[in-house]
């Protein structure tokens, strides 16, 4: 075989490490993003809140001399609590950093005043005498509720021990999680615990707050509270007959077989079905540790002079600089030491967190203007939008737009959403248009919130109103559709 050389052209993309570093931030909610920025504010001493005061004194000419090096060992030793880096509580008006140049610039050059900012996030006193804020107290939880209500009755330490152990077993909503008979038969044999004796523990624990707790299925749960009631509530009789025995019928809302087997009229069902509804199947819920989910709105929608505008939340966006005084050491020697690096990396952050912003508000404002009707008058009024559309506009990626409407949200009149609500489907229309998928659903809850309870519309029902109206849509999309609002089907909404 003959050797021979040959000189190819070839491009292909390469992303930097600034790139992807912009890719990351870009994906990131806004929670997720300030995490993100505390672990790089930690390893990084070039970047900073910008809560530290301008007039910062003259960096003397012998600190200007050291190298890189000289200067990271003299901080090992001295640590970073410097007087020249003592902050008083005041904040910049904007972002201050370098420039996009690669080398050391003027005194100017690694300044960079901009818009972006808000209140910092640190945690440390402003004023210097303002204490620790209180912390909320802590719910009691289902158990120990319970368990400060045995201690103030009078049974015998037996007693006081069996209804304990069945506490114990009890979930989240204040059922049993097992048997009796599954109990005893974990309890060593010299405790001599029979499932009677457990009975006699489980009517205690089915005597204290709230009522219902201790139940062993929904059934006696309800018949435990009905049972709590006066003897004289209308409807109590027939309630307890239809927990303890009709259950399931209740259930499908057979409402015909129910009158047959009780032999009641429709008014006596009606006040029982309304005296069951009252009722708390899962009394121990308001016990159970809620989870706090935050959201922070990227963007704020207003109407102001007739015109939808859209802001950046000020509150949302991290304020960022460069130490200037280290910036200042490291205009004074040349080389390539670990703080240009982190110099270099503190640059990045900077124009990337302004770059994420900037992209944000820029799709913001995409979708308010072709979404301007949904503002105006709401779900049903929503049009057609898919990220393409967007990417056209903007010049941008179809995956950039989709990272930029993931886990975004824009607080509006109407509420608060995320980024992606506003991009749907779309279902023909006799004239030959589209209608969006939102819109269709919001119809959908008009028109099942409107309907008589008594004959309630079904999905082919549904479908024909919206063909009325010039909106084809299948059956199988109505039921659909209805499924995801959460609507129940037609023989489920159907009352006395």
């Amino acid at each position: 075989m003959k050797q021979t050389l040959q000189l190819k052209l070839a491009q292909h993309l390469t992303l930097t490490p600034q790139l992807q570093q912009s890719i990351r931030l870009l994906q990131l909610s806004t929670l997720e993003l300030n995490q993100e920025l505390e672990k790089f504010l930690n390893e990084n001493p070039l970047l900073e809140r910008a809560d530290i005061p301008e007039d910062l004194p003259p960096i003397p000419t012998s600190v200007l001399a050291r190298t890189d090096e000289a200067f990271t060992r003299e901080q090992q030793v001295q640590g970073e609590n410097t007087p020249e880096l003592g902050a008083d509580g005041n904040a910049d008006s904007g972002f201050d950093g370098p420039n996009d140049g690669e080398g050391g610039g003027q005194d100017g050059d690694w300044g960079m005043e901009a818009s972006y900012g808000s209140r910092n996030n640190r945690d440390d006193d402003e004023d210097g005498d303002r204490g620790e804020m209180p912390r909320a107290a802590e719910s009691a939880s289902l158990r120990d509720h319970l368990l400060g209500q045995i201690a103030l009755t009078a049974m015998e330490r037996r007693d006081l021990a069996l209804v304990g152990l069945l506490i114990e077993d009890l979930d989240e909503n204040g059922y049993l999680t097992q048997t009796l008979e599954e109990i005893a038969a974990m309890l060593p044999e010299e405790l001599e615990i029979d499932p009677d004796e457990l009975l006699v523990a489980l009517k205690h624990l089915q005597q204290l707050d709230p009522v219902g707790v201790g139940a062993r299925s929904p059934a006696e749960c309800l018949s435990l509270q009905l049972q709590r009631k006066e003897l004289d509530t209308p409807g109590r009789a027939l309630a307890l007959a239809i927990v303890g025995q009709h259950i399931e019928l209740l259930a499908a809302r057979d409402f015909v077989r129910l009158k047959k087997l009780l032999q009641c009229t429709d008014d006596e069902l009606r006040t029982a079905h309304h005296l069951i509804k009252s009722l708390d199947p899962r009394p121990g819920a308001a016990y159970a540790p809620l989870e706090a989910r935050y959201v922070v709105a990227d963007v704020i929608v207003k109407k102001t002079k007739g015109q939808w505008v859209v802001t950046l939340n000020r509150d949302a966006m991290p304020k960022l600089r460069v130490n200037r005084m280290y910036a200042g050491i490291l205009q004074g020697t040349r080389g390539a030491g670990p703080l240009t690096q982190q110099l270099q990396e503190a640059r990045w952050m900077i124009k990337n967190v302004q770059q994420r912003f900037d992209t944000i508000l820029r799709v913001s404002q995409a979708i308010v203007e072709r979404q301007k009707q949904f503002f105006e008058h709401g779900e049903v009024a929503m049009r057609p939008l898919v990220l393409r559309e967007i990417a056209d506009i903007l010049d941008l990626h179809e995956s950039t737009v989709s990272r930029v409407t993931t886990q975004k949200f824009m607080l509006t009149p109407r509420g608060i959403f995320e980024l992606k609500y506003f991009f749907g489907s779309h279902v023909a229309t006799d004239e030959g248009g589209a209608c969006s998928a939102t819109a269709i659903r919001a119809l959908i809850k008009q028109l099942v919130t409107a309907e008589d309870d008594k004959r309630p519309l079904s999905d082919s029902r549904i479908a024909e109103i919206l063909g009325e109206q010039g909106i084809v849509v299948a059956r199988r999309t109505i039921a659909k559709y209805r499924e995801s609002l959460q609507i129940p089907p037609v023989n489920m909404r159907k009352a006395i």
